[in-house]
């Protein structure tokens, strides 16, 4: 049997209390490590040192060009174990080679971003309406509790310790049991930057780990991205006491091709919408809708596309489709194309569990192209989270907007047209956290990203993702 890795916590390592696990490699189901699994005196033991570690003023009265260098330490250092943390996403997700890479460089971009909003961030003079003077200054909350999912854990992981850290809280993270390799790394380089004891903790474990979290009295804030049903159950949770959230809770996001549009350009961004990632993304345009007048020459397009995709070994530099990250979770998707195909949809491409021998020992599935559907097929309400699009033709604008915000997802949506007016006229009505013209997929740290309706509570990145984990007091100075 492999050896146990450790979690930390409070600037200690150990196995802890709990049942150890196993990390999967999904592209040959492969044991990757054994890691060690919290019980709840883990759990309380690490909010214990967090209290510890922001009553102590080496970290409470830091100044904020001070925590500043923190941060940017932790980037410079993910830059130096690039190829190293690269190496370790894929294998514990299955994620190519090629994108593991940009994800590790948008983490260390991130933590430089946060640095330098740390040490800007300004608090406002408010007008005041007598003789004395105002103010409104941002705090911390205290302790934060951060939980993430399987797909995108080094950037999703960053997106989220960097903006609790700048605003000078303690972090308490919990990241998915499906992959929780990178977050035990994080934690090593905050300790080789100098990260005081008890500022940052990752805590490994079941999904109860989570829930104690959650549930914890002395954790002031919750972080969660995943699914609807565990958002949802946590905002219950954290409700009955009080106790802010930001959620990020995934999307069935419409990517609309108008007739106008430069058809080279809407392809290459349908496609890479849907297919880069597995189609593993909460932003994945999973939705297409086509003008009926160029339908039929752009979806026979489309699945060309698919067909010519290369789906192979994560490490091979060729890979345009890894495999997905779990068996369990590429049955699922299988199953949701299945039950399309009985309610009378139409396969075009893909749609099958692969057989080849090269992959059949991973959670691999083709690039999938369904159509013949309806907006209220189940396969077009529900996340599939696989590299799964469904093809829909509309009319005009008002048949558009009607079918692509019939959803209760709200999380990002895309417009390919080359009359800018009706682009504008369009985003305005779509509704969506993030509306891409021309373009999909195109984000960056600085600006604001969050979903309307059941797709989430709050929004993350940008001076607004740093202010989320902070409360605001007013201080009023008579004279």
């Amino acid at each position: 049997m492999s050896e146990t890795l450790e979690f930390y916590i409070a600037g200690e390592w150990t196995t802890g209390g709990g049942e150890p696990f196993a990390s999967i490699n999904p592209a040959n189901g492969n044991e990757v490590a054994m890691i060690g699994g919290a019980s709840a005196d883990d759990v309380d033991n690490a909010v214990k040192g967090a209290l510890g570690a922001f009553n102590n003023p080496d970290w409470r009265d830091l100044k904020p060009h001070l925590r500043a260098r923190f941060l940017h330490r932790i980037g410079e250092l993910i830059d130096t174990n690039a190829d190293k943390l690269s190496h370790i996403q894929m294998t514990d997700n299955g994620k190519t080679i090629s994108e593991c890479r940009q994800m590790i460089a948008g983490a260390a971009n991130c933590f430089r971003y946060y640095s330098g909003v740390c040490e800007t961030l300004e608090g406002i003079v408010t007008p005041s309406r007598g003789d004395y003077m105002s103010i409104a200054v941002n705090e911390p909350i205290g302790i934060v509790g951060l939980i993430t999912p399987w797909n995108s854990p080094a950037l999703l992981e960053a997106n989220k310790i960097a903006p609790a850290l700048a605003a000078g809280n303690c972090v308490i993270l919990k990241p998915s049991e499906v992959t929780p390799l990178i977050a035990l790394e994080y934690a090593r380089i905050a300790e080789e930057a100098g990260l005081p004891p008890g500022v940052l903790s990752v805590i490994t474990g079941a999904s109860d780990i989570g829930r104690l979290i959650v549930e914890h009295p002395e954790i002031g804030m919750i972080s969660f991205t995943g699914g609807p049903v565990a958002g949802k159950r946590i905002a219950a949770n954290a409700g009955a006491l009080l106790k802010p959230v930001v959620l990020e809770l995934g999307g069935k996001s419409p990517n609309i091709v108008f007739a106008d549009a430069d058809f080279d350009a809407a392809l290459k961004g349908v496609a890479s919408g849907i297919f880069s990632g597995s189609g593993q993304s909460c932003v994945a345009g999973s939705r297409v809708f086509i003008q009926s007048s160029i339908i039929d020459k752009f979806v026979a397009a489309l699945v060309e596309r698919a067909n010519a995709l290369v789906m192979g070994p994560p490490d091979e530099a060729t890979t345009e489709l890894g495999p997905l990250a779990t068996f369990a979770h590429r049955d699922l998707v299988h199953s949701l194309v299945t039950q399309a195909v009985e309610q009378g949809a139409d396969i075009l491409c893909g749609g099958k569990i692969p057989e080849a021998e090269a992959l059949a020992l991973g959670a691999y599935y083709p690039a999938t192209v369904i159509s013949n559907v309806t907006n209220q097929f189940s396969i077009c309400q529900e996340e599939v989270f696989g590299p799964v699009v469904t093809v829909l033709p509309f009319d005009d604008e008002q048949d558009l907007l009607i079918q692509a915000n019939d959803s209760v997802y709200g999380l990002a949506s895309g417009i390919w047209t080359n009359d800018l007016k009706r682009a504008w006229r369009v985003a305005r009505k779509l509704q969506a956290g993030t509306v891409w013209i021309n373009t999909y997929k195109q984000q960056s740290i600085s600006t604001p990203f969050g979903g309307y309706k059941e797709s989430g509570l709050g929004r993350e990145k940008g001076t607004q993702g740093m202010r989320v984990y902070m409360q605001t007091k007013a201080i009023v100075c008579a004279d």
